[in-house]
């Protein structure tokens, strides 16, 4: 990359990315600068992630395969595994991550007006907010799941002196004398956590920042829209023509990118959103299963830990799916601006860009997921609702 055009991305991402940025990079997913370093680095981070998982299916080598043994180690496991998924993901969509960035800050560059930069920024901040508060939840949680073994070793096991004083919210086998080891173990299983967790956050945060942008797109095309509208109405001079005209292209065709660049973006990524959604699904229907075997053993510690995994998938689902509702309203916004002009005082050659706008905005556009699931609030319900199900089943057939 030239250095100027390296200078300006650089100014660009601090200005829009900059939170994201320092995510990807403390686990070796930003797409620049690719060292050997980053690469042992992700080495690293993915075997830390795949033998964490492995160790938990080890457990049915040592004990019994019941139901219930089941259940419980696959609450843990699929939550790790939709973690390794988000990774893997980023990891293979490198160059759609790369050539995301770049391409949005072509369309930022050709942003001429005043308004229609400070409509992008908007969104920007926006886009930040989300990744700030996503960050403080997670680090929140991070704390949560990681100090309540050790308050655990420190507290409950004074209290019952016959209890065994190695605690572990989640079920492995290290094969090795895990009371003798614990805190080697339970380094292993905190540094997964970490790992999972600002991976998780870092790949998500970064498509709801492309998600916003594009929403931002939307709107410039709506902006755009009234501005060619404004000039017919209050200049009504056969010289205005062109200019009209020119505004309704790049209308359209800031529309046409604004669908381009969200397509582009959930194309590429629909393999494992496939799998992410129905992941979550299984995973969200265990852990209320288990909360409810926990509520009944009065097992406050496996409670807390299946409350903080249920409010994190239910978290992650919800912005997905919200995310997804918001480029389907904006882009209804654009056919509302359309049609709500006086489109019909417009020179006949801007009346059909405005017709052809309307027929393309006419079709309902949303984010789809292997034609099976589409991106919006409804989903989001249906997601939910299908994860009762599958826990009334199991909790029906256990009792």
């Amino acid at each position: 990359m030239h250095f100027d055009a390296y200078r300006e991305m650089t100014n660009y991402i601090e200005q829009y990315f900059n939170l994201n940025r320092i995510l990807l990079l403390t686990v070796g997913l930003w797409p620049y600068q690719q060292s050997k370093l980053v690469r042992f680095q992700v080495i690293s981070f993915f075997s830390i992630l795949t033998s964490f998982i492995v160790f938990q299916f080890t457990k049915f080598m040592t004990a019994e395969c019941t139901i219930n043994l089941i259940i419980k180690i696959l609450c843990c496991a699929l939550f790790f595994i939709m973690s390794l998924i988000t990774y893997n993901s980023f990891l293979i969509n490198n160059q759609t991550v790369k050539y995301s960035l770049e391409q949005f800050r072509h369309i930022y560059n050709e942003l001429k007006d005043a308004n229609e930069i400070a409509i992008i920024k908007k969104y920007g901040y926006y886009a930040k907010r989300y990744t700030t508060r996503i960050i403080l939840i997670t680090l929140c949680s991070i704390l949560f799941i990681t100090l309540l073994p050790l308050w655990l070793h420190n507290i409950v096991q004074p209290v019952n002196k016959s209890r065994s004083h190695f605690v572990m919210l989640t079920i492995t086998e290290y094969f090795v004398d895990q009371e003798k080891y614990f805190y080697l173990i339970l380094l292993h299983v905190n540094v997964a956590i970490c790992i999972a967790s600002i991976a998780v956050i870092a790949t998500g945060t970064m498509l709801i920042v492309y998600l916003k942008f594009s929403c931002g797109m939307f709107t410039i095309a709506s902006y755009r829209i009234k501005q060619a509208m404004r000039v017919n109405i209050l200049q009504k001079n056969p010289k205005n023509t062109i200019i009209i005209y020119k505004k309704m292209i790049y209308a359209v065709d800031i529309h046409r990118k604004a669908m381009n660049y969200a397509e582009h973006v959930i194309n590429n990524f629909e393999g494992s959103f496939f799998s992410l959604i129905t992941i979550s699904v299984c995973c969200l229907s265990l852990n209320l299963f288990e909360i409810f075997q926990t509520m009944s053993l009065k097992n406050i510690d496996q409670f807390l830990l299946h409350v903080v995994f249920i409010g994190i998938i239910v978290l992650y689902m919800f912005l997905a799916n919200y995310a997804g509702q918001e480029i389907t309203d904006h882009h209804n916004h654009v056919f509302s601006t359309a049609y709500s002009v006086q489109w019909y005082t417009a020179p006949l050659h801007t009346q059909k860009l405005i017709l052809f706008l309307l027929q393309r905005t006419n079709k309902t556009f949303s984010l789809n997921i292997g034609g099976l699931f589409v991106a919006s609030l409804q989903c989001f319900a249906s997601l939910t609702s299908a994860s009762m199900s599958y826990f009334t089943v199991i909790y029906s057939t256990q009792q």
